[in-house]
């Protein structure tokens, strides 16, 4: 029976759970050690994404003094956490659904616990760049949202996420949706940067105007 949650596809579209379309969904490793507590980028080994780092279905972390990282003995028993270039990362906890696709600058990183690593068959029927425009969708979004579980704070299991449903188009449409929504993912992140950077900029010239270092019209 149609329900207003899943309407028909349109013709050649196909509805599947996304635990049918994964080879796996992870989550980050817990129980880090007490030693590596601490450690940075900036201290040598190999650096965790963590939530906060998923912007705009990419990963941005902050300076290499701001990413946490493991020993490298340690990464070598966590080889299985590993990301891989084209793997999508989803936040399962707190602010439950932000999502990113992992390209080469991260392959080799580890992940936050509190991340779920989808990783798709060398060959199926969903594109990785399509799946993160799905997953990122209002409707996706939304799917997610309300099956959140936790007073306190909201969280999604593993489980309930593989049954997510995805709505699948002929492969050369999921090529086109993943390319226009990816170059506009690109136009807010340049956008985003110029933003930054002029409200450093006027930061800096406020202080130097304010203190008389700097005349108003020089």
């Amino acid at each position: 029976m149609t329900t207003t949650e899943d309407p028909v596809p349109p013709d050649g579209w196909l509805r599947r759970p996304l635990g049918e379309l994964c080879a796996s969904i992870q989550a980050g490793p817990g129980g880090g050690r007490h030693e590596d507590r601490g450690r940075s980028l900036a201290d040598g080994g190999v650096p965790v994404v963590l939530p906060r780092d998923l912007h705009g279905r990419r990963i941005v972390p902050g300076g290499a003094a701001e990413v946490p990282a493991v020993s490298w003995d340690r990464a070598r028993t966590l080889v299985k956490y590993e990301l891989a270039e084209d793997d999508i990362l989803l936040t399962r906890t707190g602010t439950v659904g932000r999502c990113a696709l992992v390209t080469e600058d991260h392959a080799g990183w580890l992940f936050h616990p509190n991340l779920v690593r989808l990783r798709l068959p060398r060959t199926g029927p969903v594109r990785p760049a399509y799946l993160a425009a799905y997953l990122s969708a209002a409707s996706a979004q939304d799917w997610i949202r309300t099956r959140a579980a936790g007073a306190v704070v909201p969280s999604v299991s593993i489980r309930t996420l593989g049954e997510l449903p995805v709505l699948l188009p002929p492969d050369a449409e999921q090529e086109a949706i993943g390319a226009v929504l990816a170059a506009l993912d690109d136009k807010i992140r340049t956008h985003t940067e110029i933003v930054r950077a002029t409200r450093e900029y006027r930061s800096t010239l406020a202080d130097a105007l304010t203190s008389g270092v700097l005349a108003a019209g020089a």
